[in-house]
């Protein structure tokens, strides 16, 4: 069986000597004997749980915890388990930075569209990316909601051409004016504008908000604060804002 010097024990694993003999004076790498010299000599076995004691100090792990653990009666569960939470971590990790990288993405791509981008424009689209993901989950709220709906009028549309059976339009008539009364007041409460000129955060009325003109994310109105007419921002309304018109 071949052995190893302090000295070897360190290339190996890529720590300096120094390292080596501190793990040795806290009795956590014991060498497997001594030369007739008085050298630290260590086994295959040792070198092994060098490279052990190194992971686990890379990830994060007092040299104490390590003491304990290496101790313990089953050492190998209680690693598996730090894995497994490692793991855990790291996605948690990995996911939160690619949520950032999203939210970088979409604050780049709206820069380039602007000429000349001031502090303020910019603080508007960063309020537009950070009330994304609600605004994410009134728009599926209102898919889904609308699924019904669209089978009922389908439904009452074929029944009407095939059978003659006309009613059955006229309840998806009343059923599609209730709903489209209650999302709408649903959406304009939940849903505010940004002003591009003095940046404004204000709320419209549904009468108001229905009537205007609208792409998929603005809407052509008139902020309460500078009179400005145009196209506003959509974003998450959030507290006590203005309303416009």
């Amino acid at each position: 069986m071949p052995k190893y010097t302090t000295g070897e024990v360190a290339g190996i694993c890529g720590v300096t000597v120094r390292t080596v003999q501190y793990y040795d004076s806290r009795g956590i790498l014991i060498p497997s004997e001594l030369s007739e010299g008085g050298r630290r000599l260590y086994s295959e076995d040792d070198v092994r749980r060098m490279k052990l004691i190194c992971f686990l100090r890379d990830l994060g792990l007092s040299i104490d915890s390590i003491s304990q653990i290496l101790s313990g009666e089953d050492p190998g569960s209680v690693i598996s388990l730090l894995l497994d939470e490692q793991e855990k971590l790291l996605k948690r990790e990995i996911g939160e930075r690619e949520e950032t990288l999203g939210k970088i993405a979409g604050l780049k791509t709206g820069l380039r569209a602007m000429d000349g981008p001031s502090l303020e424009s910019i603080g508007d689209m960063a309020l537009v990316m950070t009330n994304r993901k609600k605004l994410k989950k009134l728009h599926i709220l209102m898919l889904l909601t609308g699924i019904p709906v669209a089978i009922l009028q389908i439904s009452s549309v074929i029944l009407w051409i095939t059978a003659g059976i006309w009613w059955l339009f006229a309840v998806w008539a009343a059923v599609a004016v209730v709903y489209a009364v209650l999302l709408s007041g649903l959406y304009f409460r939940k849903t505010a504008f940004i002003c591009p000129r003095c940046h404004e955060v204000f709320r419209v009325s549904v009468r108001d908000g229905l009537w205007s003109t609208h792409t998929f994310t603005a809407r052509k109105l008139t902020c309460p604060s500078c009179g400005y007419r145009g196209y506003c921002v959509e974003t998450a309304a959030e507290g006590e804002v203005k309303y416009g018109e």
